[in-house]
């Protein structure tokens, strides 16, 4: 069955114990999973992604199902979930058991989806998706923050953080908090300090221009670039950030060309990869091949070289050079 967010106190774990979060506001995911199911939970919480609980499947299974093996209920957490942890579910919803709650937490799922399916027909299971905040809702964080914390701030400084919030009041909370450091030492907190200090949120750093450029998103490219002041000393470090990831992306491509099996090459990963960019990644796998993207790393090197020689209209070469990947 479906309910909505605001609907959550309406849950009675007691009947239903299997419930899917998704959608693309993890701010107010992690709010509700904080306030509503760890807060009051006594019992023991373990927390997974889907590839680890699917890998530890059998022993989750068989400790669940035997009460020998615990005196007391457990919450189960899996994140960043999709199709293939379906078929587990399936199983584990047939069970006539409440020793135990199981939240699934995801991203955006499409209407197509077997899983999204399942949990809303199901009587018994309940999917709960989780639409972007609008801007009145991120008005509303913002004043509540500034208030509580006495700080004043412009309607222009206002609108930018909802801007660059994304519809996210998770992204929202990483810049107050930005906002609030400053303050400590500052009585003034004007427009220009807004735009500086909310530039060097994560969602519009290098790293985030880069992983665009993998993931061949021209819109959010351009706007990364209009968002941010870049430098012409800058663009040797856009560059290799840029090659940098693309020679993991390369090493991910030919070792999936093998084993057939991206979450466990992804999973295995050397530095890991962060679990938030995970998607990222599977998404740049599927739209390379390795014979073009081993092109477009000796164009990086090309590039390089060229904005060594003509420092002057660095900017501007390197700009062509990824809006036009």
């Amino acid at each position: 069955m479906i309910i909505k967010s605001y609907e959550i106190n309406k849950i009675n774990l007691n009947k239903s114990n299997i419930i899917l979060l998704y959608g693309k506001n993890e701010g107010l995911q992690n709010e509700i999973i904080e306030k509503k199911f760890i807060y009051s939970f006594k019992g023991e919480i373990n927390k997974y992604d889907e590839v680890e609980f699917i890998g530890n499947y059998e022993t989750i299974y068989s400790e669940l199902l035997n009460k020998s093996l615990f005196n007391e209920k457990k919450l189960i957490l899996i994140s960043r979930v999709g199709e293939r942890v379906l078929k587990y579910i399936e199983e584990l919803s047939d069970k006539d058991t409440k020793d135990f709650i199981l939240v699934l937490k995801t991203s955006n799922l499409e209407k197509k989806s077997k899983l999204r399916t399942f949990f809303e027909k199901s009587k018994r299971l309940i999917a709960i998706p989780f639409y972007e905040d609008d801007a009145r809702t991120l008005t509303n964080i913002i004043y509540d923050y500034l208030n509580k914390h006495n700080i004043k701030l412009s309607r222009e400084s206002i609108n930018l953080l909802i801007s660059r919030a994304g519809g996210n009041r998770e992204n929202l909370k990483n810049e107050l908090s930005k906002i609030l450091q400053y303050s400590y030492t500052n009585n003034e907190v004007n427009l220009e300090t807004v735009k500086k200090l909310s530039n060097l949120a994560e969602n519009y750093s290098v790293s985030e221009l880069a992983d665009n450029y993998l993931s061949k998103n021209k819109k959010n490219i351009v706007r990364i670039l209009n968002e941010n002041n870049y430098s012409d000393d800058d663009c040797i470090l856009i560059l290799r950030t840029i090659l940098n990831k693309s020679k993991r992306l390369l090493d991910i491509l030919e070792i999936y060309k093998k084993s057939k099996n991206l979450d466990d090459v992804i999973s295995k990963t050397k530095p890991p990869i962060f679990w938030k960019d995970k998607e990222v990644v599977k998404k740049q796998v599927n739209l390379w091949q390795l014979r073009d993207l081993r092109t477009k790393m000796y164009q990086i090197n090309e590039v390089e070289l060229l904005v060594k020689s003509n420092s002057k209209n660095s900017l501007n070469l390197v700009s062509d050079f990824i809006v036009n990947y």
